[in-house]
């Protein structure tokens, strides 16, 4: 077993925690750049989520406005989609490109896409597993030959955190598509530049997605590792 000042497990993160800060360097300064690139349509995001929800019948999802920056979402629960100002009352490529990717989200669940179903039931344990899987795992650790139940009981939990990351991965590559799909389809966006510039939006977007699964399967190895260290 490891001192406990001394972990050298901590060496797995350093790649997956350099690949996040990336990710987030990369999601600001591209939708900062496509922000003030105005689309040809002269549409607002809300406009673009309105037209696309009601093409689809889903009339009675609602399109509000929330607080923040990047705040964009669908909420399944409640059936409701929610715009971050810049995004609702925007008139630009990355507007257009967030509206339509959380319009899709809208789709699949009206649709009961697999994967989002599979996300929407790991969800509860998902989230009452990542806020007490560490605890009880490091509890465990330092409870010596005592604690093995906790430590196991700890990855147990945690691993459905990393199986609600896994499947984030698909529905949010299947909502991009399904918005650069739309979005060019029914003419809200040019081919070439305008579509262009609406992918590198949403792959940006996508890349914190990536970045976060990676953190969750290497923090899995890590107590495992530690877990290993340990003889029952």
């Amino acid at each position: 077993m490891f001192p406990f000042f001394y972990d050298p497990t901590y060496i797995l993160i350093i790649p997956a925690l350099i690949l996040a800060l990336y990710a987030q360097f990369k999601v600001q300064s591209t939708f900062e750049k496509y922000l003030r690139v105005r689309a040809s349509s002269n549409l607002t995001g809300a406009q673009v989520a309105r037209e696309l929800l009601d093409k689809n019948q889903l009339y009675d999802v609602p399109v509000e406005i929330t607080p923040g920056r990047l705040s964009d979402h669908y909420d399944p629960r409640r059936r409701i989609l929610r715009l971050s100002p810049d995004v609702y009352h925007g008139r630009s490529l990355a507007a257009l490109g967030v509206a339509a990717h959380e319009t899709g989200h809208a789709i699949q669940h009206a649709n009961e896409y697999i994967p989002l179903n599979i996300r929407n039931a790991v969800f509860p344990v998902a989230s009452f597993g990542s806020s007490l899987a560490f605890p009880l795992f490091f509890i465990g650790l330092l409870m010596g030959r005592g604690g093995v139940f906790l430590m196991d009981l700890g990855i147990i939990l945690f691993s459905a955190a990393v199986l609600f990351q896994v499947f984030t991965l698909p529905v949010e590559f299947n909502a991009s598509s399904r918005a650069l799909h739309m979005l060019e389809g029914g003419g809200y966006l040019s081919r070439g530049a305008e579509v262009s510039g609406a992918r590198k939006v949403l792959s940006a977007a996508a890349l914190t997605y990536l970045a976060a699964t990676a953190m969750a399967v290497l923090q899995l190895l890590r107590l495992l590792l530690l877990r290993g260290s340990r003889r029952d």
